[in-house]
């Protein structure tokens, strides 16, 4: 199977599509943003990848979120709940991290289906 990248860049494609998976790295949202902000901007930027790549958020296989601090749960879960389709859901773990830098609340990895 070929394997097709987009939005390459030195040292990370923003999607890499092998057969009919679509993989995204790792989003984040705008460092000045709250927890809620930071999650609409990472959906949103979700929404277009998955566009550019052929699909959409129904085909989400799998998301694995990262928060900077778990005590934030809520507040994420209460946009991912509004963006998310319903009978669309994906597998989904969430988990606290230390991310690229302090500024980042937020970091939400998926793969799609196409």
């Amino acid at each position: 199977m070929s394997i097709r990248r987009i939005d390459v860049g030195p040292r990370m494609s923003q999607i890499v599509i092998h057969g009919n998976i679509v993989y995204l790295a790792g989003q984040v949202g705008e460092p000045s943003g709250n927890v809620a902000s930071q999650t609409r901007d990472i959906l949103a930027a979700i929404d277009e990848f998955l566009a550019k790549a052929g699909t959409d958020k129904t085909k989400i296989l799998q998301a694995i979120i990262w928060l900077a601090d778990m005590s934030t749960f809520s507040e994420m879960n209460a946009e991912w709940d509004k963006w998310v389709p319903q009978g669309h859901t994906p597998a989904r773990a969430t988990g606290e991290a230390k991310l690229a830098g302090p500024e980042y609340l937020v970091e939400i990895i998926v793969t799609a289906a196409i």
